[in-house]
This record gives C-alpha cells, sequence and structure tokens, in this order.
C-alpha cells in the first residue's frame, strides 16, 4: 500500500490531524507571505522528518495539518519540531519583534481521519480565551 510507511523491520501507517494557532489567536496568516513561507517551512521540516503532508490548510488564525508519520514520532514531537523551527522564523522574517512567542503551547491532535467539526470548532474558539 502507498500510505504505509516502511523501514526495515516496521511497516506502519500512523496519522495525525493536528489543529493549531498562533498565541492570543493573532491573524498571522493574513500578512502578504507568511502562509505561504509557513507552508515551505513546514515541507521542508517534514521532508528532514520521513514525515509525509497529506494535506495542510491555514485560515486567518490557525492552522489544519494531516500527516502521516514514522511510529518512532509522537504528536508531540512533530509539533514540537514544527513550531520550534517555524516560530523563529517567521517572527524575524515577518513580525520582527511585534510578539515575544508566535505558538501556543496547546494543540488539538486526532488519530482519526475524521474527527468531529465540533470537537474542533471548541478547541479554535477556546483559544480566544486562554491567552496563551
Amino acid at each position: 500500500m502507498k500510505d504505509q510507511v516502511k523501514n526495515p523491520s516496521v511497516l506502519s501507517m500512523v496519522r495525525y490531524h493536528f489543529v493549531f494557532c498562533p498565541r492570543y489567536r493573532r491573524k498571522v496568516f493574513l500578512i502578504d507571505g507568511l502562509e505561504t513561507r509557513f507552508k515551505e517551512l513546514v515541507t521542508q521540516i517534514c521532508a528532514q522528518n520521513g514525515i509525509d503532508i497529506l494535506d495542510m490548510e491555514c485560515r486567518a488564525d490557525y492552522c489544519h495539518l494531516f500527516v502521516s508519520a514514522p511510529p518512532d514520532l509522537g504528536p508531540a514531537d512533530i509539533m514540537r519540531l514544527i513550531k520550534r523551527q517555524t516560530g523563529p522564523a517567521l517572527k524575524r522574517e515577518y513580525l520582527r519583534g511585534k510578539c515575544p512567542q508566535l505558538w501556543t503551547r496547546g494543540y488539538l491532535v486526532s488519530t482519526a481521519a475524521n474527527m468531529p467539526d465540533e470537537l474542533v470548532t471548541r478547541y479554535v474558539s477556546s483559544q480566544k480565551t486562554r491567552g496563551g
């Protein structure tokens, strides 16, 4: 199967659906060029770590990312890689010190391909009141 990840001793199909937001729900993806650069960076990070991007979509103040990952990378590892590498680069290139930290610590992750819309909506809405 095309969707399976192979190495000499493991055959796996591990998929994660992430939803994550900028800190304070800033509408950073409306900044000219930022979304394109973000997607370039995420694509590079994923390629370097053996992660296949199945889908990636950004809205004004949040991002959906659907990936197929090797079994030795958990969801926390994937988010850590993406947030730690994209945050400083995007701040340096586009935000120029306008915010101390780009991403919230939290994120929503599901291992199911079809996550209920209510769950995503509730998570994204809750970010307005969390403050980081």
